[in-house]
């Protein structure tokens, strides 16, 4: 059954309309989980997040016992270059298609552990997000969470190839925009290149990203980093150009926060300022989502590598990975939180996969974790 689920689901294209002018959005594939839920007599309603559907299905608990949260993402990034990527194949053991393993199985895998746990003897609720957009901004686990959804733990089943991740880095992006003034191109004494004013920023940053390098970090995740994402600048070549717009993205460790970020730039542009007192740059933080970690010796954390090494025959490595996740969001609001799921590759790639082994091994961990923690 796990199989078929997810080629259904895999079927569905859910492309995140954030990332893609042409994407379809989550509006089929959360109707078609709603109603695989409605049909199993699980508890069942919609959370809208800016017009973008998220469903919470519940497999109640008689009471007095510990909640646990599953959550997963119903989106996709974009599929072009792929051939036929809503039509799953299999072959050797292996799923391919855009989504299998970021992250449908997992959806999968949460669905049918929500039907088990329906007809097993446990006193808490187990309750699952299906939510919209973590391949961009994560609006739908924000607003599941901002509707009142909580529980006493969580797991995100993003992949992880059958081990336990306990920490993942996060992201600070921020404008910074250097100021020149407009000239004929003929006439330089009129003109501030703006653009070539942003080169010695650059360089800045390039010496950031050598300083991060030499520190030690955090132990799981190690140092931050940090990179130019886009720039753009001037109208056309026979003129001066007035402004250069950098984009810059700053990934952070457990201990680094967006306010000492901005501060790493306001720094490097002083320096700027100080070798040339014409540069002039504004400096805006636009997002920021934190870093995530929890104690590797957390009771849950345990319980988690526990079931799956008793469940899967061999014992899960704890460790961090570097790509941000809905965790953090959980974990902000009190939730203790660990990442656990199937096995695969090349998630965003045109050849992603997933071990279709692994799928059923993940619903086991998340079924006997329940079992477990929800009695």
């Amino acid at each position: 059954m796990l199989q078929e689920l997810t080629e259904k689901l895999v079927s569905i294209d859910s492309t995140n309309p954030s990332l893609s002018s042409t994407g379809a959005g989550e509006e089929e594939i959360a109707a078609f989980v709603a109603d695989w839920c409605r049909d199993r007599s699980l508890d069942v309603w919609i959370v809208d997040a800016e017009g973008r559907p998220n469903v919470v299905a519940v497999a109640r608990g008689s009471g007095g016992g510990r909640s646990l949260i599953l959550n997963g993402h119903l989106d996709t990034v974009g599929v072009d270059g792929m051939t036929e990527p809503f039509r799953p194949r299999v072959e050797d053991g292996r799923m391919y298609g855009r989504g299998t393993i970021d992250m449908k199985a997992s959806v999968a895998a949460m669905m049918v552990t929500l039907e088990r746990a329906r007809s097993m003897p446990l006193s808490g609720d187990v309750i699952m997000m299906a939510v919209a957009d973590e391949e961009a901004y994560s609006i739908g686990t924000t607003a599941v969470l901002d509707s009142g959804v909580t529980a006493d733990a969580a797991i995100v089943t993003e992949p992880t190839n059958g081990n336990v991740v306990v920490a993942h880095k996060g992201f600070v992006w921020a404008d910074v925009i250097s100021q020149g003034r407009t000239a004929h191109g003929s006439r330089p004494a009129e003109g501030i290149d703006a653009i070539a004013k942003m080169g010695a920023f650059l360089q800045g940053l390039e010496n950031l990203q050598a300083e991060l390098e030499k520190r030690t970090g955090d132990p799981l995740l190690g140092p931050g980093s940090v990179h130019a994402s886009v720039i753009r600048g001037g109208r056309e070549m026979s003129s001066y150009p007035a402004t250069c717009h950098l984009g810059v993205e700053r990934r952070t460790v457990p201990g680094e926060t967006a306010r000492g970020v901005i501060a790493e730039l306001e720094e490097i542009a002083e320096r700027c300022r100080r070798v040339d007192p014409s540069f002039r740059a504004t400096i805006d933080l636009t997002f920021e989502r934190r870093p995530f970690s929890i104690d590797a010796d957390h009771a849950f954390v345990q319980l988690v590598k526990g079931v799956a090494a008793r469940t899967s025959g061999r014992e899960p490595r704890v460790y961090g990975e570097a790509g941000w996740m809905d965790a953090a969001l959980l974990s902000e609001r009190s939730i203790p939180t660990v990442i656990y799921g199937p096995t695969g590759g090349d998630p965003h790639g045109d050849g992603e996969w997933v071990d279709v082994a692994s799928i059923e091994i993940c619903a086991d961990v998340l079924a006997n974790v329940a079992k477990a923690y929800c009695a």
